[in-house]
């Protein structure tokens, strides 16, 4: 299969409906508030810093809220925006990688520039990332532990997310449907815990096996994109974007690994010698 133009038009899948705001979707617009809009993300993230640890500063000599009823409402909301949005990405992806093949799925932006659903549903997917914010003012106020993978993680999204909307990167709409379906997973177990339903451990572990994956497949896709530039291959990907990209996802990867192994296997491993301690001291006793 020949490597499509960037300009060539590409088909899109056939979709069941598409609503009028969709319909009215103009990416040229958008793009230019972006570029217009891309410093004040810095300005956010400093924003949101301030606020959360003088939130938790403040918070040290007081007893923490309880806030079960707006976290469901907000892990709900999330998870169900999340759901849309892989019914509304996903498609067009898959009928790229069908039709079109890899190459074009990672180098020409055509789910933002002819796609009307998909490029409405990349806008949204941008400006969550601000919303997300919302996230850690739930576990400041709840005196929950705030790591630092937590909050590197959502300042680190936004930057990227903003900045590779702003140049319209291709390969953003890989990173954008993985973490919508990662997300639509996430947010529904928040809401299931905060409803206080008891969810099988294998359920958490397996979201961070996800969480996992997604970088491992990031990082690939960023390997993959840099071969194409090498070969000078037309990419709509630019070099600045390749290395800020892989950096984040390669952290990601360490910290969600940590996480991964102080959550359940450490954790575990730390039960386990606790409960053997108790059983060798009720022999004890009983002797």
């Amino acid at each position: 299969m020949k490597n499509l133009s960037y300009t060539e038009i590409v088909t899109t899948p056939n979709y069941s409906y598409i609503f009028n705001f969709e319909k009215n979707f103009l990416h040229t617009k958008n793009r230019i508030w972006m570029q217009n809009n891309l410093t004040s993300s810095y300005y956010y993230c400093i924003i949101y810093i301030i606020i959360i640890f003088n939130g938790k500063y403040y918070m040290a000599k007081r007893p923490r809220f309880n806030l079960r009823g707006p976290l469901i409402l907000w892990s709900s909301l999330l998870s169900l925006f999340s759901i849309i949005g892989v019914f509304r990405t996903l498609p067009e992806m898959i009928h790229i990688l069908t039709h079109h093949g890899f190459y074009h799925s990672v180098c020409i932006p055509s789910f933002i520039e002819q796609d009307v659903v998909c490029g409405f549903w990349s806008w949204m997917f941008a400006l969550s990332k601000l919303l997300e914010f919302g996230d850690t003012i739930f576990i400041v106020l709840r005196k929950q532990e705030l790591i630092f993978l937590h909050w590197y993680h959502h300042i680190t999204v936004l930057l990227y997310s903003w900045f590779s909307y702003s140049e319209h990167t291709a390969s953003a709409r890989w990173f954008m449907v993985l973490n919508y379906f990662v997300h639509s997973i996430m947010y529904g177990y928040y809401a299931l815990k905060a409803m206080r339903y008891k969810i099988p451990k294998f359920i958490s572990i397996s979201i961070t096996i996800l969480q996992i994956i997604q970088m491992i497949i990031a990082s690939i896709i960023n390997i993959a994109v840099y071969q194409y530039l090498k070969n000078q291959k037309e990419c709509n990907v630019s070099h600045k974007n390749i290395i800020f990209s892989l950096f984040i996802y390669i952290t990601y990867f360490i910290l969600f690994c940590k996480f991964f192994y102080e959550s359940y296997i450490k954790s575990h491993k730390f039960k386990e010698k606790i409960t053997n301690e108790r059983e060798n001291y009720n022999k004890f006793k009983t002797n």
